[in-house]
C-alpha cells in the first residue's frame, strides 16, 4: 500500500479567506517505510501577499512565493505526484488540509476527484484514547520523535515528522501486517488533467 503523506502551509486559518503557499508530500510504502520520493512547491497567493505573522511562523516570505507556481498549476502537479490508487494522509487534515484544498479548487475552477484519505490524528486517538491532544508537537513527544535540526510549519520539515510518526503509529497498530489498522474516509485531488 503506498502512502502520500502531506502538508500545506497558508495564509492563515480559514479556506474560505486564506490561501495556500506550500505543498509538501512524500511517498511512503507500508512495510517497507521508506521514502520513495518527494514533493514541495511553493504557491503564489493571489497578490503575492504572506501576512507577517504567518512569515513569523513558517519562514516562508513574500520573496518564496513571487515566482512559484499560481494555484491551479501546483494543485495538479500535486496531484499528478500523488497519482491514482494511494492512501493520503494528513495530520488534522480533516479540519484543516482537505477544507483548504477543496476550497482552492473551487477558487481556481478546478475539477476534483475522490481519492482515500486517513487523517493521522486517527491513529492518534486508537492509540492513545482521549489524553493529552492529538496535535502533530503532542503525538511527536509520546514517540519520543526530536524536530530538531527541523522546522516547524514547514511543510516540507512537517512532513518528514509526520512520515515517521505515521510509521511508528500505525505499526504500533498493525501488529499482524494486516493492513491500515484504523477506517478511512473519502478525501480530494483536483483533476491532474
Amino acid at each position: 500500500m503506498q502512502l502520500i503523506v502531506f502538508d500545506l502551509e497558508t495564509t492563515g486559518l480559514s479556506p474560505q479567506y486564506h490561501d495556500i503557499i506550500q505543498i509538501a508530500a512524500a511517498r511512503v510504502q507500508v512495510g517497507e517505510w521508506i521514502v520513495r520520493e518527494q514533493f514541495a512547491s511553493f504557491v503564489r497567493p493571489p497578490g503575492g501577499r504572506v501576512p507577517g505573522h504567518i512569515t513569523a511562523l513558517t519562514g516562508i516570505r513574500p520573496e518564496h512565493v513571487a515566482d512559484a507556481p499560481a494555484p491551479a498549476e501546483a494543485l495538479r502537479a500535486f496531484s499528478r505526484f500523488a497519482g491514482e490508487g494511494a492512501l493520503l494522509i494528513a495530520h488534522n487534515g480533516r479540519r484543516f488540509d482537505l477544507p483548504f484544498l477543496r476550497a482552492s479548487c473551487e477558487r481556481h475552477g478546478l475539477a476534483v476527484r475522490d481519492n482515500a484519505f486517513l487523517d493521522s490524528c486517527t491513529l492518534s486517538r486508537h492509540l492513545w484514547g482521549g489524553r493529552g491532544g492529538h496535535g502533530l508537537d503532542a503525538v511527536m513527544a509520546r514517540l519520543g520523535l526530536s524536530g530538531d535540526g527541523l522546522r516547524r510549519h514547514d511543510a516540507r520539515d512537517d512532513v518528514a515528522l509526520l512520515a515517521e510518526a505515521v510509521r511508528r503509529m500505525w505499526t504500533r497498530l498493525d501488529v499482524n501486517g494486516s493492513g491500515c489498522p484504523v477506517p478511512t474516509t473519502t478525501g480530494l485531488l483536483p483533476l491532474a488533467d
